[in-house]
């Protein structure tokens, strides 16, 4: 059985924010998660996170999903593995995926085809490395006849050395039996007085066992971050990857400006993404449509042929050839059906909107079941919290709601019914019929003129 250790004790000072390294974000999402996703993508879900800095946010953040251990001490990164002894001794006879928390780019095919050339050499432990154009800064990886000799890092590498571009990851496959040995081997006798994970590479080839390193395709797999400066830079580097990918499949970008979209997100062929936009989570956009500019769209489905202009949309479906905006908002639980116009300044809350149904501008829907062809009047709410729990409004199919209409929850307007402007609806509406509740006009003579004197003297 093949597992996986995931480093995340690092507290990343120059950030200068109290939360550990690997929490930081790129596009939204921890970098911890990107490389757990990765791990999960390759088909590896015995994963155990070693913590150490502010441990308790990682395990608020995991939330019970998998093991964790935790490294008091940051001696090192043997030293971090050297907790998750326990972990690996459950399943000795496997292999030991090591990965660092805080770089975010480890893809899944470099871990399923690592992990090949890892077992088919019958390697002790295998180097995940990567070409790059500028190495500095990077341990050298330097090769036999038989797999590796040594890992170089830059300020004991020789001049012919640092012309080497193959760098080391610091992402690594063990057999896991190996792996535990060499742990008891190596020592701090060294200049930071730390316990070094590379150290084990040397401790095995001494004992006659093969190394071995991985060329990922991927030139980012090395990639992480020390500094605000260099979190900004992994966010560009992801920011314009998956960009790349979505023109690559039909997506259109005029213009690049603010777009950040996250890793999950799937979009459909001739669909149009302008400025400003930012598409989150498990998002799905359709076909066809034109999204923004500047919208917000969270673990949502857009169906196809839909233009979304300010939108800001969560956890909800907005079906085919809808048109929404500008200045909306669209919270969860919220279905939008075909065909549905919605425009300025309207918040949908937990509400279905039945197809061809609009809804003008200036209006609040909120815990509400609305069919189709109904018109709403500038300003309608529907008064859907008493105070001590929420209340659901019906409308049905072809209601007319006037103009600054009150619909107080719980209550059903019937079809083609209508409701005057001004109107606060109390109870429900039968079908065809009009509610019309304006009450008598009253005017008292000098009210205001008291009240205003009252203001001034405070």
């Amino acid at each position: 059985m093949d597992n996986v250790i995931i480093l995340a004790g690092g507290q990343g000072k120059r950030m200068k924010a109290d939360i550990p390294k690997p929490m930081f974000k790129v596009l939204g999402e921890a970098m911890l998660e990107w490389v757990i996703g990765a791990c999960e993508g390759s088909g590896l879900s015995d994963i155990c996170i070693v913590k150490g800095y502010k441990a308790e946010m990682i395990d608020e953040y995991l939330n019970g999903r998998y093991e964790t251990v935790l490294q008091a001490e940051r001696l090192g990164t043997g030293h971090a593995v050297m907790q998750a002894r326990t972990f690996m001794e459950k399943k000795p006879d496997g292999n030991t995926l090591v990965l660092c928390g805080d770089a975010p780019f480890i893809d899944s095919k470099t871990i399923t085809d690592s992990l090949a050339l890892h077992k088919g050499n019958g390697n002790a432990v295998t180097v995940i490395t990567s070409k790059v154009q500028n190495p500095a800064g990077y341990g050298r990886i330097i090769r036999s006849e038989s797999g590796i000799s040594s890992i170089v890092e830059e300020k004991d590498a020789t001049v012919e050395q640092k012309k080497i571009t193959e760098i080391n990851s610091g992402a690594y496959w063990f057999k896991t039996a190996d792996l535990l040995e060499s742990l008891k081997a190596i020592t701090t006798d060294n200049s930071q007085g730390e316990y070094y994970l590379t150290d084990t590479i040397y401790i095995l080839l001494n004992k006659g066992k093969k190394a071995d390193a991985f060329i990922s395709e991927n030139p980012n797999v090395v990639l992480g971050a020390n500094d605000r400066k260099g979190l900004l830079a992994l966010n560009k580097v992801a920011r314009e990857d998956i960009i790349n990918r979505h023109l690559e499949n039909g997506v259109e970008f005029t213009c690049i400006d603010g777009i950040t979209i996250g890793r999950d997100v799937i979009i459909g062929e001739g669909t149009q993404i302008l400025a400003g936009t930012v598409l989150k989570g498990k998002t799905v956009i359709g076909t066809g449509c034109v999204i923004g500019p500047n919208c917000i769209i969270e673990n949502s489905t857009v169906g196809n042929d839909t233009n979304l202009n300010y939108v800001q949309c969560y956890d909800s479906k907005i079906d085919n050839s809808v048109k929404i905006g500008p200045f909306v908002q669209v919270r969860p639980g919220s279905h939008i059906m075909s065909g549905v116009k919605i425009g300025d300044f309207v918040e949908i809350k937990n509400s279905v909107i039945g197809e061809d149904t609009a809804v003008a501008h200036l209006t609040y829907v909120g815990d509400s079941d609305v069919g189709g062809c109904v018109n709403f009047g500038c300003g309608v709410v529907t008064v859907n919290y008493d105070g001590e729990k929420k209340n659901r409004c019906v409308i049905k199919d072809n209601a007319f709601i006037g103009c600054n209409t009150n619909l107080i929850a719980p209550v059903t307007v019937g079809k083609g019914a209508y409701t005057a402007a001004g109107t606060t609806v109390v109870k429900d509406v039968p079908d065809g019929a009009l509610v019309l509740d304006r009450g008598e006009t009253v005017v008292k003579e000098g009210y205001a003129t008291k009240k205003l004197k009252n203001r001034k003297k405070k």
